[in-house]
């Protein structure tokens, strides 16, 4: 990671992080592993080449005391934020940087290579605001299952749907076949209050995607493709997962 912050064109990973998550209350100081998980998340993403800064953007000062503990870098936002895009915005109005990178607060086990990939697909396609990731359905997961984000990307290399039940131009008229959705976004800077001012779609607001207001507005959305997905946290008992994950790791 380049730490110089004068860099020009510098790319900036801020990590949303909440307190109040509804299947598993207190999250990102969960600690079973020696570290709190949102310390994990921080040095996976600050292991990216291309980044310059990697900063949590909090809604509790508890949140930002860990970090700042563990040496990190954190602010402490509004809480009344609907949602980590708004909370990153935010953030992102007092940055000097060419992109900014949204990397999930639950995502312990991020690939720094899937940063670094998300940041080249945007700065390779000028007319996008945007980037995200896709990966194929492994070979246990159910292409029907809600719970999966569906994309399907354009021969131009840009989403053309996003969707939590199968796609029909999957595959058809130079689409890619169906993808799995990585939650992973790189956005230029000054593209986040308009994403964040939009008025929120029908698709959005029927399908749970916070993506398709971009998409629905007319705004492109580059997709890069990679081997596969890193698992989020989402219940205790998943971060129980990770934990005799890490345990092994260690032994």
């Amino acid at each position: 990671m380049n730490a110089d912050p004068s860099h020009p064109g510098r790319v900036v990973a801020v990590i949303p992080a909440r307190m109040g998550s509804t299947r598993f209350p207190g999250k990102p100081l969960a600690a079973e592993t020696g570290k709190p998980m949102i310390q994990h998340v921080c040095e996976q993403a600050s292991r990216a080449r291309l980044l310059d800064r990697v900063l949590v953007a909090a809604d509790d000062r508890r949140i930002v005391e860990a970090v700042r503990g563990f040496g990190g870098e954190a602010v402490l936002t509004a809480e009344d934020h609907p949602n980590g895009t708004s909370r990153i915005a935010e953030v992102a109005r007092g940055l000097d940087c060419e992109v900014v990178v949204n990397v999930q607060g639950d995502e312990p086990m991020i690939d720094p290579a899937t940063i670094d990939l998300v940041v080249r697909t945007l700065r390779e396609d000028p007319g996008a605001p945007m980037a995200t990731v896709a990966c194929p359905f492994a070979g246990d997961d159910d292409p029907a299952d809600p719970n999966l984000v569906k994309v399907v990307i354009d021969a131009g290399g840009r989403a053309s749907g996003f969707s939590r039940a199968p796609l029909p131009e999957a595959g058809r008229d130079g689409h890619s076949p169906l993808l799995r959705h990585v939650g992973l976004y790189a956005y230029r800077r000054a593209f986040l209050p308009v994403f964040a001012a939009l008025p929120e779609t029908e698709g959005e607001r029927t399908q749970r995607l916070e993506q398709l207001r971009a998409l629905e507005h007319g705004h492109a959305i580059a997709v890069a493709r990679c081997a596969g997905c890193h698992p989020g946290i989402d219940t205790p008992e998943q971060y129980a997962a990770f934990v005799r994950e890490m345990n092994k790791l260690s032994d």
